[in-house]
């Protein structure tokens, strides 16, 4: 696709460099927004800033807040398109262009109350019960006293953490640190979050290179991403450092430095053990293009070696033994209603359901086809493809087992993005999708996990439609209205309907 801007820049032109200032005016206002609707735990000495018990108890002050915080994020979400309208053809020098955004868009997010998702609460949680002896793989956070007010959901009273054995050893250096404080505890969850953000900032760029690809627009896709930013630092998500980590390994593996590549991969997966899938990869890509199966085996079995081996001792020397691998054998309770499982199971379970018939039996079942489905995928794409389509093979085993999970969330998607922009994503259908799902789940984020106190539940409706309208606003303006942004989807459906007009002709 073609971007046709009569007013399109070079790297040079002070226009970027509005974009950039844009981009930054909607992060901040993220993190005013979040003032008034963000996570805070309850004996936060936060709550007792005036400035704050003014935007969280009164009701202007959570609506405005809402407003706020969903303003930014479009904003946000324009200056990312702006800019990559502004760079297209990824000249010289447009990397450290994208990489000024990064900085500038991601920086103020590092002030931000906790927003999109409230997980970090629980590694505080996590955090003390590492502290105190017990064994986050056989109780919930609920063993220790004072965890609900720490800010924690109940959703992990009583439930096992999902988390490997090195982020868990994270959490007690964060909590030893940090001591009952919170709000120190929160920022530096976020700054750990940061690492993997900028991990991703130095090898996606690196990554692409060895495909052929921009690293500058490489890095725009993923780390210059609104979502990205938003839920890897302002939620101060564990997947960031995950993320990071994978995308560190992938590259040292490609270029033949397979031990670091290996060492990478197996931190990735002690963060978040997700990231085994990666491993069978990783070794094809050490043993290196037009290897015999014979050494394909030796170095997956080198691979497994360092990779298994290690998880393994370093459970044992934590204490929790072979529990990290349970998170790998379960996916969680539940189901998304916007995954594809999760579709299925609502139409399966009302269907029957109007005809009295039992339903019990849909989400277990579907659950294991999903998990069987996504395990053939993953051995076919190790067995099947061309060592130049083996990143792309990695990607698309990682996606099969998210989208056959039942549970996906907005953030799953970040896990996957680093690999499909460093392997190539055209300028067609493919970027358009990029756009859309990230649309997608900003609109879904900024209306989901608002903080408001009980004697505002009932505002809480308003809340969210408010912020559903505002997005679908921005939506209709960006993709309709707006001179500028309009062009890329002008452009994308002219390009559609001309195979009609070569056909007509």
């Amino acid at each position: 696709m073609n971007v046709t801007e009569p007013d399109s820049a070079t790297t040079s032109d002070s226009r970027v460099g509005r974009t950039v200032i844009a981009g930054s005016i909607g992060s901040i206002l993220v993190v005013i927004g979040s003032l008034g609707i963000g996570w805070l735990a309850s004996v936060s000495p936060l709550n007792r800033l005036d400035m704050l018990i003014m935007l969280r108890t009164d009701r202007w002050g959570v609506i405005a807040s809402t407003l706020t915080m969903t303003v930014g994020a479009w904003i946000m979400f324009r200056a990312w398109l702006r800019l990559g309208q502004k760079l297209k053809g990824w000249p010289d020098g447009a990397l450290k262009v994208v990489k000024r955004a990064c900085w500038a868009w991601g920086l103020p997010l590092l002030a931000c109350v906790p927003i999109f998702s409230r997980d970090v609460f629980a590694y505080i949680g996590q955090g003390r019960l590492v502290a105190a002896g017990h064994d986050p793989y056989e109780q919930g956070i609920s063993t220790i006293s004072n965890w609900f007010q720490l800010g924690t959901d109940t959703m992990w009273a009583e439930s096992a953490t999902p988390y490997g054995p090195i982020f868990l050893n994270v959490e007690h250096w964060v909590m030893a640190a940090a001591g009952e404080n919170p709000d120190v505890a929160i920022l530096l969850f976020r700054l750990v979050a940061y690492v993997g953000v900028l991990l991703c900032m130095i090898y996606t760029p690196k990554l692409a290179e060895l495909h052929g690809v921009s690293g500058a627009k490489a890095t725009w896709i993923t780390v210059a991403n609104p979502l990205f930013l938003i839920s890897f630092i302002a939620s101060a998500h564990n997947d960031a450092l995950m993320v990071g980590l994978a995308v560190a390994g992938t590259y040292f593996a490609a270029t033949q430095r397979g031990i670091r590549g290996v060492l990478l991969v197996t931190a990735s997966i002690g963060i978040k053990p997700i990231t085994m899938v990666l491993l069978p990869f990783i070794g094809l890509l050490w043993a290196g293009p037009n290897s015999s199966w014979l050494r394909r085996f030796i170095y997956w079995g080198y691979t497994a070696g360092i990779g298994i081996g290690l998880m393994v001792v370093i459970g044992y020397a934590n204490g929790y033994g072979l529990g990290w691998l349970t998170v790998m054998l379960t996916t969680g309770t539940g189901y998304s209603v916007y995954s594809p499982l999760g579709i299925l199971v609502n139409f399966l379970q009302g269907s029957l359901g109007a005809l009295s018939l039992d339903t019990s039996w849909v989400l277990p079942t579907l659950k294991l086809i999903g998990r069987l489905a996504s395990v053939g995928i993953v051995l076919l794409l190790m067995f099947k493809g061309t060592h130049a389509h083996l990143v792309q093979r990695m990607v698309l085993a990682f996606a099969a087992l998210v989208v056959l999970s039942p549970v996906i969330h907005p953030w799953y998607l970040l896990w996957l993005l680093p690999f499909f922009a460093a392997s190539g994503i055209r300028d067609d259908w493919q970027i358009i999708w990029v756009y859309f799902t990230v649309a997608f789940f900003i609109a879904y984020g900024v209306a989901d996990q608002l903080f408001v106190w009980q004697f505002l539940d009932h505002v809480k409706p308003l809340l969210k439609q408010l912020a559903t309208v505002t997005s679908w606003l921005a939506m209709v303006y960006i993709a309709l209205i707006d001179p500028k942004t309009r062009l890329i989807f002008v452009d994308f459906w002219r390009s559609l309907s001309l195979p009609r007009r070569k056909r007509a002709a």
